[in-house]
C-alpha cells in the first residue's frame, strides 16, 4: 500500500535528516483534502520535537527527501504543518492496469478456521415481520457479506422465538374464536393470519380487564388475574410438559408462520446458514442455570425462582428461571450461545439487536462470565437505532405497527409510479418492467436504511428514497446502467478498442476516480471492522457521483484516439464493477439497463 511506503520512507527521512528513530505511530498519512493540491498528506505537528524545526520547515525538508527517494512522489507542497504529496500518474495507471480486470477487486479470500457467527432477524412466531425487522434483517445480512468480504468466515444464523406466553396467546385465541379457519381458507399469508389472532387475544384481554376494573378490582391485579391470561399461562405449562394436543396446535400454527416468514425473507433478499428455534435451545439454557446454582453463582428464592445478583456490577438482580421452572429470554440466550460455541468455536458472536436490548446483552455477558465461560468476551451486541416514519404514513393492518410486507408493497408502487413518470421503461416488456420495479424498490429501501450509521435512529421516507438524483439507491443503480449503456453503444458503433491501452495522460477527473477505486479495499475493511454498511453505501454514492461528473465533462466515445477511448471505457467498466460489488455487499442488485 502506498500509505505504508510513505510512512516507511518518512521514518527513514527522520533517521537520515535528524538522526532520530521515532515511533511509527507518530507518522500520520491521510488523503489530501479536496481543496488542496495533492493525493496524500503527512501531518508533521506530532514530530517537530524531533526535528527541532518549525512545522513548515520540517514539512519542506521531509517533502524534498520523499521527492528524491520515492519514485511515486512527483511533487509536494506545504500548507502550515501539512505536507501534501502528489503521486505520479504512473502509479495510478499501474494500479488501474493490475486491478481493473479483476472481478473480485476489493474482496479478500477467507482465512482461518474460526468463523464470525452473526445472528439477525430473530422474530416471534405470533406476528408478521415489521419495520424494525426490516432494518434488522438488512443490517445483519449486509454485515455478514461485508465481514466475509474482509476475509473472514461467516455463519449467518437466525433464532426464531417460537415458544413462550406470546405464542400461547395466539394459540388460545385461535382455539376460542378461529372456528377452524386456516390461511388457505381465508387467503391470508400465514404470518399475518396468526398475527390476527394475537391482536384478537389482546383485544379480548383488554376488554376483560376493563370489565374487572369496572366491577371494583385494582387494574394491576386485574391484569394478573384476568381469566384469559390464566388460560394462556396454563397453555404454556402444558406446552412445557409436552401435552400432545397443545404440541400439535403449536406445530400447526408455527408452520403457518414459517411459510409466511420464508416468503418475506425471499422478497427481502436475505438468507441464513442455520436457523435455531428457541424451543430447541431453552432446555440447554435451563441446564446452565442449574449449573450456576450448584456453583453458588446464582441464588434461589423462596418461591423456587432462580436469580443472578448483578448489583456488584452496577446492575440489579436478574431472573433466570421462573418459580414454575418456565424459561425467560435470558435462559434461552444462555443455551443458544453455548450451543454456537460448541458447534463453531467462533472468533466472535455478533448479535444484531435493537438498542432497547442493551441491558439484556450487558447481563448476558456477565452471567456467562460468572458461569466460568472464557468466551464471554467474544459476545458483541451490534446495537442499532430504531426506524421512524413520517407521521401518518404506512399504517399497518392493525394501525399500530408497520408490516414489512406492507412497506415493500408501498415501495414497489412508489418505484413503479416514479420510474414510469420519468419515462425509463419504454424498452421493457411487462416481465422486464416488474423485474426493474422490484430491483429499484428494494434497492431504494435497502440503501436508504443502510446508508445511515447503524447506531443512529433514522427517519425513513419512501418517496425520498426513490430519487434518481440524490444520495439514493436508484441514483447509484442508474449510474451502473449508464455505464453498461456506454459499452453497448461502443459495440453498436463498431469502435476498435485496444485491449491494453498504454499510459495516457490522466485528466484530474480520471485521477479522482482512480483514487476512489484505490480506496475500495480499505472501505471494505473499515466497514467490516465497525460492522457498518454505511461505509460501503456512502463509498458507492461518492463513486457514482464522481463518475457522473466525469461523464458530463469528459467525452468517452467522442475521442479520436483509440487508446484514450479504450482507457476511458475500461475505467468506466472498472467503476461499474466496483459499484456492482459494493452494492452487492448491501444486498442490492444493479440493473444493466434503465
Amino acid at each position: 500500500m502506498i500509505e505504508e511506503l510513505l510512512t516507511r520512507k518518512a521514518l527513514e527521512a527522520f533517521q537520515e535528516l535528524y538522526k532520530q528513530d521515532i515511533d511509527p505511530r507518530l507518522i500520520t498519512v491521510q488523503k489530501t483534502r479536496r481543496e488542496f493540491e495533492g493525493d496524500f498528506t503527512v501531518v508533521v505537528f506530532p514530530v517537530v520535537r524531533f526535528s527541532k524545526k518549525s512545522p513548515e520547515e520540517t514539512a519542506r525538508q521531509l517533502g524534498e527527501y520523499l521527492l528524491d527517494n520515492v519514485e511515486e512522489v512527483s511533487d509536494f507542497n506545504v500548507i502550515k504543518g501539512f505536507l501534501n504529496l502528489v503521486i505520479d500518474d504512473s502509479f495510478w495507471f499501474g494500479f488501474f492496469s493490475k486491478a481493473h480486470h479483476h472481478a473480485g477487486f476489493g474482496i479478500a479470500s477467507a482465512e482461518g478456521e474460526n468463523p464470525v457467527v452473526i445472528e439477525y432477524s430473530s422474530p416471534n412466531t405470533n406476528k408478521p415481520l415489521h419495520l424494525g425487522h426490516v432494518r434488522n434483517n438488512l443490517l445483519g445480512y449486509s454485515i455478514a457479506k461485508i465481514v466475509e468480504a474482509s476475509g473472514k468466515k461467516v455463519v449467518k444464523v437466525n433464532l426464531i422465538n417460537d415458544r413462550g406466553i406470546h405464542i400461547c396467546k395466539s394459540m388460545l385465541a385461535w382455539k376460542k374464536w378461529g372456528n377452524g379457519e386456516t390461511p388457505e381458507s381465508t387467503g391470508m399469508k400465514g404470518d399475518h393470519f396468526v398475527g390476527k389472532y394475537y391482536v384478537m387475544f389482546d383485544k379480548h384481554f383488554r376488554a376483560e380487564i376493563k370489565e374487572l376494573v369496572e366491577n371494583g378490582m385494582d387494574e394491576e391485579l386485574a391484569e394478573k388475574e384476568a381469566s384469559l391470561l390464566m388460560e394462556a399461562q396454563e397453555l404454556l405449562r402444558k406446552w412445557e410438559e409436552g401435552n400432545p394436543e397443545v404440541m400439535e396446535l403449536w406445530k400447526k400454527m408455527n408452520g403457518w408462520v414459517y411459510e409466511g416468514f420464508d416468503e418475506t425473507y425471499r422478497r427481502m433478499g436475505v438468507e441464513f446458514d442455520k436457523v435455531y428455534h428457541e424451543s430447541d435451545t431453552y432446555l440447554l439454557g435451563r441446564e446452565l442455570v442449574y449449573e450456576g446454582l450448584e456453583k453458588g453463582v446464582f441464588d434461589q428464592k423462596e418461591d423456587g425462582s432462580i436469580w443472578c445478583d448483578l448489583r456488584d456490577e452496577g446492575l440489579d438482580e436478574k431472573l433466570l428461571l421462573r418459580a414454575d421452572r418456565t424459561s425467560v429470554y435470558m435462559t434461552q440466550d444462555l443455551g443458544t450461545a453455548q450451543l454456537r460455541v460448541d458447534e463453531y468455536d467462533p472468533e466472535r458472536l455478533v448479535y444484531v439487536v435493537g438498542n432497547e436490548q442493551n441491558y439484556h446483552f450487558d447481563v448476558l455477558k456477565i452471567v456467562i462470565k460468572k458461569l466460568g465461560r472464557k468466551w464471554w468476551d467474544k459476545i458483541y451486541h451490534l446495537s442499532y437505532g430504531m426506524v421512524e416514519l413520517p407521521h401518518g404514513r404506512l399504517k399497518s393492518r392493525e394501525g399500530t405497527v408497520v408490516d414489512a410486507d406492507d412497506l415493500m408493497d408501498e415501495m414497489y408502487e412508489t418505484a413503479k409510479s416514479t420510474t414510469e413518470a420519468l419515462g425509463k421503461v419504454e424498452e421493457f416488456d411487462e416481465a422486464g418492467k416488474k423485474q426493474l420495479f422490484d430491483m429499484i424498490s428494494m434497492g431504494a429501501l435497502k440503501y436508504f436504511i443502510l446508508k445511515v450509521d447503524p447506531k443512529k435512529t433514522m427517519l425513513f421516507n419512501p418517496e425520498e428514497s426513490i430519487d434518481f438524483n440524490g444520495n439514493t439507491g436508484p441514483f447509484i443503480q442508474y449510474t451502473h446502467a449508464r455505464i453498461r449503456s456506454l459499452h453497448r453503444k461502443a459495440l453498436e458503433r463498431g469502435l476498435e478498442l485496444v485491449d491494453d491501452p498504454g499510459l495516457v495522460k490522466l485528466l484530474p477527473k480520471e485521477k479522482n476516480l482512480l483514487k476512489l477505486l484505490f480506496d475500495f479495499p480499505a472501505a471494505v475493511s473499515e466497514a467490516a471492522e465497525n460492522y457498518s454498511p454505511a461505509v460501503i453505501a456512502n463509498f458507492c454514492y461518492d463513486l457514482a457521483k464522481e463518475f457522473n461528473q466525469y461523464y458530463q465533462e469528459v467525452p468517452v466515445l467522442r475521442e479520436e484516439n483509440p487508446e484514450i477511448i479504450s482507457f476511458r471505457l475500461k475505467l468506466s467498466e472498472f467503476v461499474g464493477n466496483v459499484i456492482k460489488t459494493g452494492m452487492g455487499l448491501l444486498g442490492i442488485e444493479v440493473p444493466d439497463k434503465m
